[in-house]
């Protein structure tokens, strides 16, 4: 191999990332100490010494692992083992419950009725579920807690017309939300049609949820439809985004919703998780 060569193989040759060996360390730490979820990592002056590293990069490699859901930082206190993601398939039949049912996971899910009344629904909403300009839909907002802690807050519009007396139910509407349209309306989800984004928490989610300033979730907006492509539900869900983790299957094809209508989706009185 000539001089050359060898200089042009040198310089393609990657360089390790040096952030990558802090998550080594830390990956040996938790294996070689046995940390469980919870528990407190080395300071990141101890870490950046023990890889022999500046602190930008020990905060560089902190941040990639707090970005995988594999810790969890608190100001002034520290940063700490990150419980495992919790898998939601908000695509398969009976949403979380089902989800977690089919993991085996023994979680204890609760859920909070916050609110339900009679609104007329924004534009986008309205068109989704095929109603006029003057036509209501109940307006469901609940709080989904997963083992205690706060996971997704959600709000769903049901054509009044459809699900007449509804909020007469408000202890069922705790429940499965689907199941009670099945039993008493005849409304049986068939397939849906979600969209889903990352964005910032707006001031009602924070509060629910429990977040921080400028913290993001995962937002899920979606229509369900009956066998007879009868829309009769148009939700829309905040997910925590640190602590799950996302599986879909199903339809690849768009029928009704177009993305630029997805800014267009709470009601006029602003009742929405966001707000």
């Amino acid at each position: 191999m000539s001089l050359l060569d060898a200089r042009e193989a040198g310089a393609a040759a990657p360089r390790p990332l040096r952030y990558r060996s802090v998550i080594d360390l830390i990956d040996e730490i938790i294996t070689a100490e046995g940390l469980q979820p919870g528990s407190l990592l080395p300071t990141q002056k101890e870490l950046a010494a023990r890889a022999g590293v500046s602190l930008i990069t020990v905060r560089r490699a902190l941040q990639e692992l707090e970005r995988a859901g594999r810790v969890t930082g608190h100001q002034g206190v520290g940063t700490f083992v990150a419980r495992p993601r919790i898998v939601s398939g908000p695509a398969r039949r009976g949403g979380l419950l089902a989800t977690l049912a089919a993991q085996g996971e023994p979680r204890e899910v609760t859920t909070e009725l916050l609110e339900v009344r009679a609104v007329r629904p924004g534009p986008a909403a309205a068109r989704a579920l095929g109603l006029d300009a003057d036509a209501e839909a109940w307006c469901i907002v609940r709080l989904r807690r997963i083992d205690g802690r706060p996971m997704v807050l959600e709000r769903a519009h049901v054509p009044k017309a459809l699900a007449p007396g509804l909020d007469e139910h408000p202890a069922e509407l705790g429940d499965s939300l689907y199941n009670l349209l099945a039993r008493r309306y005849g409304l049986v989800d068939d397939y849906e049609e979600q969209y889903l984004e990352v964005g910032a928490a707006g001031a009602r989610e924070r509060r629910h949820l429990e977040l921080p300033a400028r913290a993001q979730i995962v937002r899920l907006r979606g229509v369900s439809f009956s066998a007879g492509d009868l829309p009769f539900d148009c939700f829309e869900q905040a997910y925590q985004a640190q602590e799950l983790a996302f599986f879909f299957s199903g339809r690849t094809s768009c029928r009704l919703l177009q993305a630029g209508e997805l800014d267009d989706w709470r009601d006029p009185e602003g009742a929405g998780p966001g707000r």
